[in-house]
């Protein structure tokens, strides 16, 4: 096939992982470091094929559910949290946790709880069988109502239309939730917002990131998996502003070369549990193409970090950072 000259990739900052992915993958390798192997995690620790596939060759055991563990062992609750009923669960067994559950999930916990405890009626908007919506959901069962985007406004029934509060999963996509709380608020102009915005920093910036490189290129190319939800929108929000075609991909090889047939511009960005190792083998394999120039595009400052779960402190005397 042929290439154009004047070839250049678009690299966007920040990509990659954020605060919260870095403490919970850090928690799995401090953790098989001081205690040794197995440490089981329940669910996936973050949304990416190879950390997982990494963390596991070192020692980690990934398992579905709770009963999974043995009784008395080591097991870390992933990134995306859980519910009590988890905790409780894992208290019968005896089980030691560490959880890493992002700060900012916690947060969504919390202002859960707060508003079932006032008698709200609240309307998640997340994807359903997302395990950071099964968390969130177990927090206040009875009151959570999940609302799948603004084509699931329609069938969402309340107690009362006067005591109805919004939240949201923390990944998705900036400008669906804003359509689909403008939504939910003609149905309910009392509509009480939470105490700061859910979507996380994290998921904005690099979807902000994502939108100044797309507006230039034919073709972003989005390394992260496919149940990433912050990586599959990032692969949508490149679409929607000025990318001809925009691929997902956990791999360089896996980079259709038919893809680059015309283009001269590339962007390329990563999911917020990527690590940056998988993108400077994509950035090669474009080299190779004759795609060198490298532009990177710096959005918004990023500098984010959290300490590690309290657990892990505790037993390393760690002085919390950030």
């Amino acid at each position: 096939m042929t290439f154009n000259s004047q070839r250049r990739v678009l690299l966007a900052k920040p990509r990659g992982y954020c605060a919260g992915v870095d403490r919970a993958v850090q928690a799995v390798e401090i953790a098989l470091e001081k205690y040794g192997a197995p440490i089981y995690v329940r669910k996936q620790i973050v949304h990416n094929v190879h950390v997982v596939k990494t963390l596991e060759e070192r020692g980690a055991i990934f398992v579905e559910e709770t009963e999974e563990v043995p009784e008395g062992a080591i097991v870390v609750f992933s990134a995306h949290g859980v519910a009590p009923v988890v905790h409780e669960e894992a208290k019968g067994l005896s089980l030691r946790t560490i959880d890493a559950t992002c700060p900012l999930v916690t947060k969504v916990h919390k202002e859960a709880v707060r508003f079932a405890k006032d008698d709200y009626d609240i309307l998640l908007i997340g994807h359903e069988g997302h395990e950071e919506v099964i968390g969130t959901t177990g927090e206040a069962p009875d009151h959570i109502h999940l609302v799948d985007g603004p084509d699931g406004v329609a069938g969402v029934k309340v107690r009362d239309p006067e005591k109805v509060a919004w939240l949201s999963q923390t990944t998705l996509s900036v400008d669906e939730t804003i359509a689909t709380v403008e939504k939910l608020r003609e149905r309910f102009p009392k509509l009480m917002d939470p105490p700061s915005d859910d979507i996380c920093y994290a998921t904005q910036n690099r979807q902000v990131a994502v939108k100044e490189i797309a507006a230039e290129a034919q073709l972003v190319i989005v390394v992260g998996s496919t149940n990433s939800s912050n990586s599959v929108r990032l692969v949508e929000v490149a679409k929607e502003h000025g990318a001809d075609n925009a691929y997902l991909v956990d791999y360089a090889e896996h980079i259709d070369e038919n893809w680059l047939e015309g283009v001269t511009t590339v962007g390329v960005t990563s999911g917020a549990s990527v690590p940056d190792e998988l993108v400077q083998g994509v950035l090669a394999w474009l080299a190779e193409r004759g795609f060198g120039e490298v532009e990177e595009v710096e959005s918004v400052p990023e500098s984010m970090r959290f300490a590690l779960p309290h657990e892990l402190r505790k037993d390393l005397r760690i002085t919390p950072v950030g």
